[in-house]
């Protein structure tokens, strides 16, 4: 990763030069080494690993990696988008943050992640993280952990959605949703205790819709307090419905939720690329902010390495005007070769061929756009 400056990214994010230097010391690191973990990052950074380990935890102690990531928020973004991974740390007995997981045996926290889509992936721009153990201890619950995420981005936020998965689907969300006057798209949850949904004259509700079939539901009373739409779809090779509520018109709101998938995708390439999954540290607050230093770094390495891929492969392929919801035709064998890897997997593991001079002008041209992503251009009248 020599030929990318970090640093250079990092003055967007970071306002003191000294801190955007550090920053983008230890974003080499990450990517050098595929990992979020200190030790290793440490390993690969310039200079010995022991004081590269203590600059880390210096940085992290003292510097707000999380609101540098705040930055990336996209402000011409479509939606945004929310999910929340589980994080096992099975040995983890002594750590403060860690507690037992959806399962009640694994051992783990919650990171919740808030993210605008780019090109098929998710560049994330808010986290947080929580566990049966921090709730326990008072520090609220998983409904005010979510509304806190939700309240840092509300005034970005506009008229934009936010998409989220059937964790979210709970009536207490909702209301939170409309009083704060922010749009929804959410997953509805139908598994294990289905909410009751009711008609406007009053009528209970039971949500049908046949293989092969959509059905679409207006002005129903989710638990018989928040009105939502409804729209189910049951594709082939789908082992269950697809059903989706929200504010807005049906047919968009079932569009908009299928970009969800991008966060997915994103989720993924952190994980397996950039050893997000095996992130530990001793306090909260020092993981959060090596999180958030390793999804700035993903940032930084998704851009860098999707001007690469159209520069081996071409240009993205783009949807027709005329093609259906969420039902894109099959790609091409061109298009196939440019969805095969992420701009990330590019970056990390392929062997580029791309001359010297042609791939500073493509750096510069990604960080002109990295600046104006984090600094867009205001409107002036004229």
């Amino acid at each position: 990763m020599q030929f990318i400056r970090t640093s250079d990214f990092m003055q967007y994010l970071f306002d003191q030069p000294h801190t955007a230097e550090q920053a983008g010391r230890i974003i080499e690191g990450i990517l050098a080494a595929g990992s979020a973990r200190q030790s290793e990052i440490a390993e690969r950074m310039c200079g010995g690993p022991a004081g590269n380990y203590k600059a880390i935890q210096r940085f992290l102690a003292h510097t707000d990696a999380v609101a540098a990531l705040g930055r990336l928020f996209q402000a011409d973004a479509e939606f945004v988008i929310g999910d929340v991974t589980e994080m096992p740390r099975p040995e983890a007995y002594r750590t403060a943050y860690v507690g037992k997981l959806s399962d009640d045996k694994t051992r783990g926290y919650w990171l919740l992640v808030l993210a605008t889509p780019y090109r098929g992936r998710a560049l994330p721009c808010y986290l947080l993280s929580y566990s049966s153990r921090t709730i326990a201890q008072g520090a609220g619950s998983r409904n005010l952990h979510h509304w806190q995420a939700f309240d840092a981005l509300k005034d970005l936020l506009g008229d934009k959605p936010l998409v989220l998965d059937r964790d979210f689907s709970y009536l207490e969300l909702l209301q939170y949703c409309m009083h704060a006057h922010i749009n929804f798209v959410i997953r509805l949850n139908l598994r294990s205790h289905p909410p009751k949904l009711y008609t406007a004259q009053g009528r209970e509700l039971t949500l049908m819709v046949g293989l092969g079939q959509r059905e679409v539901y207006h002005q129903v009373r989710y638990r018989n307090q928040v009105p939502v739409n409804i729209i189910g779809i049951w594709r082939h090779g789908m082992r269950e419905p697809l059903w989706v509520m929200s504010n807005l018109a049906p047919e968009h709101a079932l569009q908009i939720y299928l970009g969800r998938m991008k966060i997915e995708e994103s989720f993924r390439d952190l994980k397996a690329l950039l050893g997000l999954d095996r992130l530990m540290n001793k306090t909260q607050h020092n993981m959060e902010q090596l999180a958030a230093l390793t999804m700035i770094a993903y940032a930084v390495g998704l851009l860098v390495g999707e001007a690469m891929r159209d520069e081996l492969y071409g240009a993205a392929p783009t949807a027709g005007s005329n093609d259906p919801p969420g039902a894109p035709p099959p790609p091409t064998p061109a298009q196939r070769k440019w969805q095969r890897y992420s701009g990330l997997f590019i970056l990390l593991k392929q062997q580029l061929r791309i001359e010297e001079l042609r791939l500073a002008q493509l750096i510069a041209q990604v960080l002109a756009a990295f600046a104006c992503l984090v600094r867009p251009p205001v409107r002036t009248p004229v």
